[in-house]
């Protein structure tokens, strides 16, 4: 009687490396993504504060802002944020918002944060 040979074929050996690569290349992908939304989180948290900032800073002034645009830049961890305060008016003269936009080093637009301010008396 022959003694049948027990093992693997090549091509079932090959099957196998190409359905390991697969899963490692898409594991490799996931984790470059899941790197670069880390990344992006930190600087909108950053240019988040940049704005917190700078709506706080108005409403410690206890001043009725002026309708207009004004400039401005920050410092959050390590970064430079640039940006603007844009106030408006509303329909009830007795109210104004104020928009903070804030970009990124680049100037390229990261978020806006709004707020309603009174008029004080």
């Amino acid at each position: 009687m022959k003694a049948r040979a027990r093992g693997f074929t090549l091509i079932e050996v090959l099957v196998a490396l190409v359905i390991v690569a697969i899963a490692l290349g898409a594991g490799i992908k996931a984790a470059g993504a899941l790197a670069g939304n880390a990344e992006r989180l930190a600087q909108v948290s950053a240019a988040q504060w940049c704005a917190e900032n700078m709506l706080t800073e108005l409403r410690l002034t206890k001043q009725f802002p002026d309708v207009g645009e004004t400039p401005f830049s920050c410092e959050q961890l390590g970064r430079s944020y640039g940006g603007k305060l844009r106030v408006s008016t509303t329909p009830n003269p007795l109210f104004r918002r104020v928009d903070a936009d804030v970009a990124d080093e680049d100037g390229r637009p990261m978020l806006t944060l709004s707020t309603i301010m009174g008029k004080l008396s």
